[in-house]
């Protein structure tokens, strides 16, 4: 009887050891797309909801092709929190656009060289629960991307 009491508190204590706090996506989804409406409301932004739950506004349209998700891109952007907060400043970046995070993937499609976009990308297409640097985890991330060139 005892060693079936110990193999059942054993059982017990290893299922409970691998409990981890849950994270809700859908939940945070929603919290993110509240959050997004109302930054957009406070700023008058004219932006569009991509699907994806991607917002964006195309502030210069630029010419030419656009590029697509196996494209290389060279862009100017910069990027800060909806309180404000700067994380990247001025900076350039030439990258494959499957190396970078999935809002840029979805967003950077929608202009050509030459334009501009505001991206405001909800955390699960950033960095999702996990902190990046300065970049507190769960975060919507708003980028102004100039897109300069690109390649594919």
């Amino acid at each position: 009887m005892k060693k079936y009491f110990l193999l059942f508190s054993l059982l017990i204590l290893g299922i409970s050891s691998c409990k981890k706090d849950s994270f809700d996506a859908a939940k945070q989804a929603a919290a993110d797309d509240a959050a997004i409406k109302t930054y957009i409301a406070a700023n008058n932004i004219d932006a569009t909801k991509d699907p994806s739950g991607v917002y964006y506004q195309v502030l210069i349209p630029g010419t030419g092709p656009y590029p697509t998700i196996n494209s290389s891109v060279n862009v100017n952007y910069n990027g800060k929190l909806l309180n404000g907060t700067v994380f990247a400043p001025l900076s350039s970046l030439t990258s494959s656009l499957t190396t970078l995070i999935k809002g840029w993937q979805i967003g950077i499609p929608y202009i050509n060289t030459g334009g501009r976009i505001l991206l405001i990308i909800p955390s699960g297409l950033g960095y999702g629960n996990n902190p990046s640097g300065s970049i507190p985890a769960n975060s919507v991330l708003v980028f102004t991307i100039d897109l300069l060139s690109f390649s594919n």
